[in-house]
């Protein structure tokens, strides 16, 4: 009995060690999650998988899986995806803070009061919580054909296992924060090394082609020196632009200040209307703020009026920002076509990346609006 338990503690580390690796070489959440997913079903000899990312709200993704049964599995994973389990459940209520012992699962009951004789043998799992101290990612289930008892031993080995993805998957988040912070870094300084030297040579070339137009008498000579001025300060004005887009300066003094203050920049009137208390997390203001700022940018291009209205709001754990022009517009069908320009692409992404919705409404000489719901 003592070589055996010995043999079985080598196994573990061994497992552990495996698993450890794969871990600490991941710099990407859900192919690193398959991954290890994987390798512990190999290890373990366990036959069926999976990984629900849970949010702060509750809401889950479907993370990673591996052979899943065909009831489960139909449908791009359908059956996974929506309604919610008792798994879930209990993470969401915070009752499950450990490796729990064979749950019977909703999902394959569900399908088999449909009669679907596709499952596998696969009836029960264990659920283990993805953790990194105080903190909480989602859960790990795992299971095999028609196994209904994990022993104490094996859910300690999950376990450790959760912990360790626990723990991987805040050093990605964190190495993420870094690089967000590495980058705006980065603007910023781009930014000061534009308006120090490119604003400052523009500024000058304006000034020195003013200059020439003043001093010649000669009609042509006068005309190049004033569109070499026209030029240098159209060039001005779209470096200025884009050093306000690389570093929002204004954004201190909230949203609304830095999008009506970039508004009167590009020479439009911009009407805010604002309701409820705005104070929001950094990513989602500077969301915000990119998106502002390109819908004001093709407000400027493209409606042919001057008039925009901003309006922002904030209730119900949401923010709504919505930017309207009465101008030319574009003919846009939300249930057929496509989202039409890049830049409209770019802020629905945005949109997206928070949780958030895109709402894109025109039609020609009826101008444009586009809504912006994140929640918060």
């Amino acid at each position: 009995m003592g070589g055996e338990s010995v043999e079985a503690h080598h196994s573990e580390i061994r497992i552990l060690k495996e698993i450890a690796e794969l871990l600490n070489e991941g710099t990407e959440i859900n192919g690193l999650l398959s991954e290890v997913l994987a390798k512990l079903l190999h290890v373990t000899g366990l036959s069926s998988g999976w990984i629900f990312l849970v949010e702060p709200d509750g809401k889950h993704m479907l993370a990673a899986k591996e052979n899943l049964p065909h009831a489960l599995a139909y449908n791009d994973c359908e059956p996974m995806c929506t309604g919610d389990c008792w798994c879930l459940d209990r993470y969401n209520n915070g009752r499950l803070q450990k490796a729990t012992n064979i749950i019977e699962c909703k999902r394959i009951e569900s399908a088999l009061a449909m009669k679907r004789e596709d499952t596998n043998g696969l009836t029960h799992h264990a659920t283990i919580p993805l953790r990194a101290g105080n903190e909480k990612f989602g859960i790990l289930n795992v299971g095999a054909p028609n196994k209904t008892h994990f022993e104490p031993e094996e859910l300690a080995l999950l376990e450790s296992i959760a912990f360790q993805i626990g723990t991987a998957l805040k050093r990605i988040k964190l190495i993420e924060v870094e690089q967000e912070t590495a980058l705006t870094a980065e603007r910023n300084r781009l930014a000061r090394d534009l308006h120090d030297s490119v604003s400052q040579l523009l500024f000058s070339l304006r000034l020195t082609a003013r200059g020439g137009a003043e001093m010649t008498a000669d009609k042509e000579t006068k005309e190049t020196f004033t569109y070499i001025q026209d030029l240098a300060q159209e060039a001005l004005s779209e470096m200025r632009a884009l050093i306000w887009q690389l570093r929002p300066r204004g954004l201190e003094n909230g949203i609304t200040s830095a999008l009506l203050d970039y508004g009167q920049m590009l020479g439009l009137k911009v009407e805010p209307e604002v309701s409820g208390v705005i104070s929001l997390p950094g990513k989602v203001e500077e969301a915000l703020w990119r998106i502002g700022q390109e819908a004001l940018a093709n407000c400027k291009k493209h409606s042919g009026q001057e008039k925009v209205l901003l309006r922002l709001s904030m209730e119900a754990h949401q923010v709504e920002m919505l930017i309207s022009d009465c101008g030319n517009g574009f003919y846009y069908d939300d249930k057929q076509g496509e989202i039409p320009t890049l830049g409209l692409q770019s802020m629905k992404k945005r949109a997206e990346h928070l949780k958030g919705q895109f709402k894109l409404k025109s039609s020609p000489d009826k101008g444009t609006t586009i809504q912006i719901i994140i929640p918060v």
